[in-house]
C-alpha cells in the first residue's frame, strides 16, 4: 500500500459537486502541486480537515477549476493514510482532467473499494463495518439504510467483540493455570464460566435469527401476482409502479412471460413478479408462461392472489386462494372494484383487499396490509445480519458454542470445552476481520464502487 491512489468518488454523471479523492504517501504533495489556496501558501501548511478555497490547475499549470480542497494526515483519516480531496464543480470533463493530472504526478487509479479496504487494513474499521459502507450505499429503503448505519457505527462488531473477549478470558485463564502450575493463579473451573458461555450462545442465537429479515430487507421480498387470465394482474402491477410497465388489454392471455420489478409498497421493498394467467391452455407458449407462473408462486414469500371482483367467484379462483394460503404470506385482492362487486368475499384466513387499479381505490389499504405482514424487525438497527458471509460465520460460531455447552453438560474435561470455544472465536474473527483470509477480503471489496 505504498502507492498513492486516486478516483472520482461521485460517479460519472453531471452533478452540482464532484469529488476527486486521493490516498497515500504522495497525496499531500500532489495537492500542493495542483492546488493553490486563494489565501496564499500551500495545502501542506493548512490544518487537517479544513476546507480551503483556491485554484486547481493541471500539471502544466493550466486552470481547471475554482474549487475547494481538504487534506487529512495519517493516521487520522478515512484510510489511515495521508488523504486529499478536491471538491470541484460536477462536470465529468473537469473531474477526468483533475484525475489525469493526479496520475501524471504519480498517483494511480483506485480499484473498486480500495479506499475502504485500506481503512480496514490500517485498522480504521473492522470488516463488518467496512461491509456496512457498501450496504449503506446500496440501501433501497430507509430501514436498510438505518441498519447499515448502525453496523457502520459498530453495533454488530460490539456484540461480537463482547463474546470474543469473554472467550479470550476463559481461554487465557485455562492456559495460565496449565502453563504456570506453581504460580498463585485462581483454579480454573468450568462451572465459573457456565453463565458466560450461555450468555454468549444466546447472543449468537439472536444474531443468527435476524438474518432472514435482514436478507429480505436488503434484497427485497419475493412476491408474485397470480390469478386467472384478465383478472387484473398487470393493471395492478402498473398501478403500484405508477407507470405502464405491462401491456393491458381485454384479451385474456396477454401476459405470456413473467415480468419482474422492484418497488416499495407500504415502505416494504418487494421483488414483484407479474405472471401469466393460470389456466388450462393448448397454446404451447402460454402453457410455458403458466408453468413459470406456478414456479414463481412456489418460490414467493408473498403471493397476491388477484380475483376479478366484478364477476362471480369460480372454482379456479378458490384454488388460487388455497395456493396463496400455502405461501409464507398471502393477500387476496378483489380487483376491478370500479366495475361493481359481484364476487362474494371468499372464506379465507388471508387478508382480503378490494381495489380498483383504474381509480386507485384500495391501493392504500393494500400498502397498509403489506406493512402489517412485514413489520420492521424487532432487533435494534445495526444488529441485523444482512449477508451470507456474516450468517455463515455466526452459524459456525453458534454451532461450536452449543457443542461447548453440551460438553459441559456431559462432564467433559475443560480442554474439550475450550477446543470448541476457540473454534467459535476463529469463526467470529472471520466476521470482524481478525482472522479473515486474504482472498475473502479481496472478494468482499470487489463489490464496492470505485472511489469508495
Amino acid at each position: 500500500m505504498s502507492d498513492t491512489i486516486a478516483a472520482v468518488s461521485t460517479g460519472s454523471q453531471v452533478c452540482a459537486i464532484g469529488i476527486v479523492r486521493m490516498s497515500g504517501g504522495m497525496a499531500t504533495d500532489i495537492a500542493d502541486k495542483l492546488f493553490s489556496p486563494m489565501s496564499g501558501g500551500k495545502m501542506s501548511d493548512c490544518d487537517d480537515r479544513k476546507l480551503v478555497y483556491g485554484k486547481l490547475n493541471d500539471a502544466q499549470g493550466r486552470l481547471l477549476d475554482i474549487c475547494l480542497c481538504t487534506i487529512s494526515r495519517a493516521p487520522n483519516s478515512y484510510t489511515g493514510e495521508d488523504t486529499a480531496e478536491f471538491q470541484c464543480h460536477g462536470s465529468p470533463v473537469v473531474l477526468r482532467a483533475v484525475l489525469d493530472a493526479a496520475f501524471s504526478l504519480g498517483a494511480r487509479q483506485a480499484l473498486p473499494g480500495e479506499f475502504t479496504k485500506r481503512a480496514f487494513l490500517n485498522g480504521r474499521m473492522d470488516l463488518a463495518s467496512a461491509e456496512a459502507v457498501a450496504d449503506i450505499i446500496d440501501a433501497e429503503t430507509a430501514e436498510a439504510a438505518r441498519n447499515a448505519a448502525g453496523q457502520l457505527a459498530g453495533a454488530i462488531s460490539r456484540r461480537i467483540d463482547d463474546i470474543y473477549n469473554v472467550l479470550t478470558d476463559i481461554s487465557s485463564h485455562y492456559h495460565a493455570v496449565l502453563d504456570y502450575p506453581d504460580e498463585d493463579i485462581e483454579d480454573f473451573t468450568l462451572e465459573r464460566y457456565r453463565a458466560d458461555i450461555a450468555r454468549c450462545t444466546e447472543t449468537l442465537e439472536r444474531l443468527r435469527a435476524s438474518y432472514d429479515s435482514g436478507r429480505l430487507m436488503n434484497s427485497g421480498i419475493p412476491a408474485a401476482i397470480v390469478g386467472r387470465p384478465n383478472a387484473g394482474k398487470s393493471s395492478l402491477l402498473n398501478a403500484v409502479l405508477g407507470y405502464d410497465r405491462a401491456i393491458v388489454t381485454n384479451i385474456p392471455g396477454t401476459t405470456r412471460d413473467t415480468i419482474e420489478e422492484k418497488l416499495l409498497l407500504g415502505g416494504v421493498l418487494l421483488r414483484l413478479t407479474d405472471t401469466a394467467g393460470i389456466r388450462e391452455t393448448s397454446d404451447e407458449i402460454e402453457r410455458m408462461g403458466v408453468s413459470r407462473s406456478r414456479r414463481a408462486m412456489e418460490h414467493a414469500e408473498l403471493v397476491l392472489a388477484v380475483i376479478d371482483g366484478s364477476r362471480e367467484l369460480t372454482g379456479e379462483d378458490t384454488e388460487l386462494i388455497k395456493c396463496a394460503e400455502r405461501a409464507p404470506h398471502g393477500i387476496v385482492i378483489l380487483s376491478k372494484h370500479d366495475l361493481g362487486s359481484a364476487a362474494a368475499v371468499p372464506e379465507t384466513a388471508l387478508p382480503v383487499v378490494e381495489l380498483s387499479s383504474v381509480t386507485g381505490e384500495g391501493l392504500k389499504e393494500l400498502e397498509d396490509t403489506v406493512r402489517e405482514l412485514f413489520p420492521e424487525p424487532s432487533a435494534p438497527a445495526g444488529e441485523i445480519l444482512t449477508n451470507a458471509r456474516q450468517f455463515d460465520a455466526v452459524s459456525r460460531a453458534l454451532e461450536s458454542m452449543k457443542a461447548a455447552e453440551d460438553a459441559m453438560k456431559n462432564g467433559c474435561t475443560p480442554d474439550i470445552v475450550l477446543t470448541e470455544t476457540e473454534t467459535a472465536m476463529a469463526a467470529l474473527g472471520e466476521l470482524t476481520g481478525r482472522t479473515v483470509r486474504e482472498e475473502v477480503t479481496n472478494r468482499i471489496f470487489e463489490r464496492f464502487c470505485v472511489g469508495k
